[in-house]
């Protein structure tokens, strides 16, 4: 591998979604972004529901990241994520269709405030992202 080069692998369940060299990832943090160069330090930190993008020759690109965790190791950044999706391909009707249900509920338990909260969270991530891209 190039050493100006990041080696980006983005793996679901179902699939391997994405497995190409990059220029610069930027991650989804559970608690902020983090912007990945060649050369970076190891690390690895948990994920929240966001956009990650990668940058190719100038061109970036987008995907939707529904938490997990990512490794930052030897200029590999390795994602391991429940879902993940390109931008272009998130449903925005669905998205807000999920987020005005869960704003309509009224938890009584932790147990359904906790999922209130993660409906709410994946739900305005994808919108964000969605409308960011159009």
């Amino acid at each position: 591998m190039a050493d100006d080069r990041l080696h980006c692998v983005v793996v679901t369940p179902e699939t391997t979604l994405f497995d190409e060299a990059v220029d610069f990832v930027a991650l989804p943090l559970f608690d902020g972004e983090l912007g990945v160069l060649p050369g970076r330090a190891p690390l690895i930190g948990r994920l929240g529901y966001g956009e990650l993008r990668t940058v190719v020759g100038g061109a970036t690109k987008s995907y939707y990241i529904d938490g997990g965790f990512a490794q930052v190791r030897d200029d590999v950044v390795t994602i391991l994520t429940s879902n993940a999706l390109p931008a272009d391909r998130i449903d925005r009707v669905n998205a807000a269709d999920s987020l005005a249900k869960a704003e309509a509920l009224h938890p009584t338990t932790d147990a359904a405030f906790v999922e209130r909260d993660r409906i709410l969270e994946r739900s305005r991530a994808q919108l964000r992202i969605a409308e960011h891209k159009s």
